[in-house]
């Protein structure tokens, strides 16, 4: 099984989205996990956009990174610009691969505009990890 981790600075809402769609979509051969630089506590508009499309990530918690748990992963995937210049290095062992994705908790406008930027963020990370899962057939 392919260990996973998915790196953000707040680990709020793009890392927790893509873990929710490792695990769902991933489903017997990912492992997947989340962290942030700064954990920031889950967004509840990440986890209400997640049960719009069927996946539960209302659980999860914002966890800061564990030394011991990124030793044990395969791939390390960086969600944002600040947590892939923050974290430089990874063991030479680690694939590391980058997804440059707006941060949709800096969104503004109403409820229904930033709830909005959330969908756009959620479903370019789907495509993503669906893109990856299929390249690791």
């Amino acid at each position: 099984m392919l260990k996973i981790m998915f790196l953000c600075t707040g680990n709020s809402c793009r890392s927790q989205m893509a873990e929710g769609f490792a695990r769902e979509l991933g489903k017997g051969i990912v492992e997947a996990h989340s962290t942030g630089l700064n954990p920031a506590g889950l967004n509840q508009r990440a986890v209400k956009v997640m049960d719009e499309i069927g996946i539960d990530i209302s659980s999860n918690q914002s966890k800061a990174i564990d030394a011991d748990l990124l030793e044990t992963m395969d791939v390390i995937i960086t969600l944002c610009d600040h947590a892939s210049e923050s974290c430089p290095w990874t063991p030479p062992h680690i694939r590391r691969l980058h997804w440059s994705l707006p941060d949709p908790a800096k969104a503004t406008g109403t409820e229904e505009e930033v709830l909005r930027e959330f969908r756009k963020v959620r479903d370019k990370i789907r495509t993503r990890t669906e893109d990856f899962l299929k390249s690791i057939h």
